[in-house]
């Protein structure tokens, strides 16, 4: 069975964000397909593209590499999200269907409910969900492709604080969903911008005290890439 390199470049994608690649360390084609069981055409594929994406660069004389953001770029990162995100929202209030209000009204309901519970293991996944389905409410691919990107390097270069108060994150996210329903377009990118910048300032940069995840090791047991969704 032949797994498609887009699977394989979201497998290694998610080890880079995950800290399993240390930044700068190469990643060659051999040791990649042996770790993920495929070929070594899926990778050389997938390396294209997390080149194209920005996680990996080609050195001379070292092959492809983990790439090392500054400081600057990924301040940049957070600057460009708090510019599309409310973008993103407003446009969500003309294009969205009836399919998104309901799951993104079902994401508020559970985040609120575990909020006010004091639950908070699963408030940062239930976000990411929320913001993305907001993002493909804008009916743009470019837009929620590039929101997607966004917010996988932000994983990658930051750490995030929980927020100080989760009940009223989640009573934003709620404001925001209820301007999209109503189709207010300006009322949802207001809101949006609000939370986004009251949400930047939990974000720390990660290795910024020197602190580094191991290395990959060779050793490593390969990861059964037959069981993924393509």
């Amino acid at each position: 069975m032949r797994i498609p390199a887009h699977s394989v470049c979201t497998a290694i994608r998610d080890d880079i964000v995950a800290g399993v690649y240390e930044r700068g360390s190469r990643l060659t084609e051999e040791l990649l397909a042996r770790r993920y069981g495929v070929s070594r055409v899926p990778v050389r594929e997938a390396l294209r593209t997390l080149e194209a994406e920005g996680f990996v660069v080609t050195r001379r004389h070292a092959g492809a590499c983990v790439a090392e953001p500054t400081e600057q770029e990924a301040a940049d990162l957070l600057e460009m999200r708090m510019l599309l995100e409310p973008l993103g929202a407003s446009r969500a209030a003309q294009r969205r269907s009836e399919a998104h209000l309901k799951v993104l009204r079902g994401l508020v309901r559970i985040g609120q409910e575990r909020a006010r519970r004091g639950s908070s293991e699963d408030l940062r996944s239930l976000g990411s969900w929320f913001h993305e389905t907001l993002a493909q409410a804008s009916g743009s691919h470019a837009m929620t492709s590039t929101l997607t990107q966004l917010r996988h390097k932000i994983a990658w270069m930051y750490a995030v604080d929980a927020p100080a108060d989760p009940v009223e994150s989640w009573a934003e996210h709620g404001a925001i969903v209820d301007a999209v329903a109503r189709g207010d377009g300006e009322r949802a990118r207001t809101i949006t911008a609000l939370h986004a910048e009251r949400t930047t300032a939990a974000h720390r940069m990660r290795f910024s005290g020197g602190e580094r995840p191991e290395r990959v090791r060779t050793s490593q047991p390969p990861v059964n890439m037959s069981g993924q969704r393509h």
